[in-house]
């Protein structure tokens, strides 16, 4: 494996093997974990849906595909997909949905300190 390789490969396993963020959902009564990140692998189907205008079908899908238990064992299988898309709160969804889907948008306090902080030469 090649440096460059080696490097982007090392970056990503550190995004993925770090701690799942926790999401509390009350109106389902459950906490939802979820990663930082995601291989493009995962996120294909979402990418597909959304490319299609199937805007809502995707916001499903990805909760489907990220979301996790306290273990980091997905929560929800495809057979899932026709409650959450018709019997489910679609504020509820779309506020899952958002949170796992941004989740490599947010800072810690601690980080964007870091990065307000000039560098130093």
């Amino acid at each position: 494996m090649t440096d460059i390789t080696k490097n982007i490969t090392k970056h990503y396993q550190s995004l993925i093997g770090s701690d799942l963020e926790k999401l509390h959902v009350p109106e389902w009564d459950m906490d939802v974990y979820y990663r930082r990140t995601y291989a493009f692998k995962d996120e294909a189907k979402i990418i597909e849906l959304q490319t299609q205008g199937k805007i809502v079908e995707a916001l499903v899908q990805s909760i489907i595909t990220k979301a996790r238990d306290k273990n980091g064992k997905a929560l929800f299988q495809d057979a899932h997909k026709v409650t959450l898309m018709n019997e489910a709160d679609p504020t509820v969804v779309t506020r899952v949905a958002s949170t796992i889907n941004n989740a490599s948008m947010k800072l810690s306090q601690e980080e964007a300190i870091k990065e307000l902080e000039p560098t130093q030469s």
